[in-house]
């Protein structure tokens, strides 16, 4: 069954979110709402005077001022949602989408929700048949996560259920052994679910770990290897360098998104087979917890997020979905009450 969600194309409506881009080219983001203002110290621009108005139409407020107003796209409210936990930045999750190979109707196992950026994304990429199983250890980041997803829809998706708890311990009470066609993980020690993950996947799914150190990309690698389970795992990160283009002043941009994570991928084995060798030079492999614990995000000095500031913001990101979910309501029922 195709599941409705809010509109991401045709004329301004009431609920939806608006990117409002001034003269400086400062952006801000409102929720439009009949009778509404959008207020700053340079005038008042009414809501009225959006709604109905195409996609990427001018807007004038009291003072004459123009403003471009655009519906956000994902990218744009990735970067902006309240957030529980650092977000996979857009560039990493379209690799993922593509690395790990996610196809519409694909049956994604997802462990470490974080504030739901990469959910979005891989929601989007299996469409309607198919279904997500997100695993988060952390309740507060889970209401974060839901709230935001729901946020961006409108409504909660049917082929999305989020498990609290240890990935190693639930994943096989709620997905069937051999039925995964693809695991994403993202979290800080993913070689201790390779047992469950191989158990989960199906001959030929894609296990993709998102892992942020060196140390962390070693050690996963190795154990993936020590399985005998899976491919040769495949290794990369991404690094996107935008560029200045005006006239002849054509040159790169001062300011990049250098590196933020590692992506591994490797390929399940089907049951009984043995991966031929292949020939390498010698390494060290033997890891200490000394060498995890000095790559961690504590002694990297990462500040860790605190559960009053996660208790704000899953309220934050809770108030949001429930707008959300009340303009949608509102709007199907005006669109009733049409007919």
């Amino acid at each position: 069954m195709t599941q409705t969600y809010r509109r991401q194309n045709g004329p301004f409506r009431a609920g939806d979110r608006v990117q409002l881009t001034g003269p400086k080219g400062r952006m801000n983001t409102v929720t439009l709402e009949v009778g509404g203002e959008f207020h700053t110290h340079r005038g008042v621009l009414l809501h009225d005077a959006i709604i109905g108005q195409p996609d990427a139409s001018v807007v004038v407020s009291n003072n004459e001022i123009e403003y471009l107003a655009l519906r956000p796209l994902l990218t744009d409210f990735v970067m902006s949602m309240p957030r529980g936990a650092a977000i996979i930045y857009p560039k990493d999750a379209a690799q993922i989408i593509g690395s790990a190979d996610i196809f519409p109707g694909a049956r994604v196992v997802e462990a470490g929700v974080g504030s739901g950026a990469l959910s979005l994304w891989l929601l989007r990429a299996i469409g309607d048949e198919g279904h997500l199983h997100s695993f988060e250890r952390r309740e507060e980041f889970s209401t974060v996560a839901r709230g935001n997803v729901v946020g961006f829809l409108g409504a909660e998706p049917t082929n999305w259920d989020i498990t609290i708890g240890d990935l190693t311990h639930t994943l096989g009470e709620v997905v069937e052994p051999g039925t995964a066609d693809r695991v994403v993980l993202d979290m800080l020690a993913p070689w201790e679910c390779l047992d469950a993950v191989s158990t989960a996947l199906t001959p030929g799914g894609v296990l993709l770990c998102y892992i942020a150190t060196v140390t962390q990309l070693s050690r996963v690698a190795e154990a993936i290897r020590g399985t005998g389970n899976f491919t040769e795992p495949d290794s990369s990160e991404t690094i996107i360098r935008g560029w200045h283009v005006e006239g002849l002043a054509v040159r790169p941009d001062h300011r990049m998104i250098g590196h933020t994570g590692f992506l591994l991928t490797a390929r399940r084995l089907a049951p009984g087979a043995v991966l031929p060798e292949l020939k390498r030079r010698a390494s060290k492999s033997d890891f200490s917890d000394a060498d995890v614990e000095a790559w961690t995000p504590g002694a990297l000095g990462e500040r860790a997020t605190s559960d009053k500031r996660l208790r704000k913001t899953g309220r934050i990101a809770t108030a949001v979905a429930d707008a959300a979910t009340s303009a949608a309501a509102s709007e199907t029922s005006a669109e009733e009450s049409a007919e």
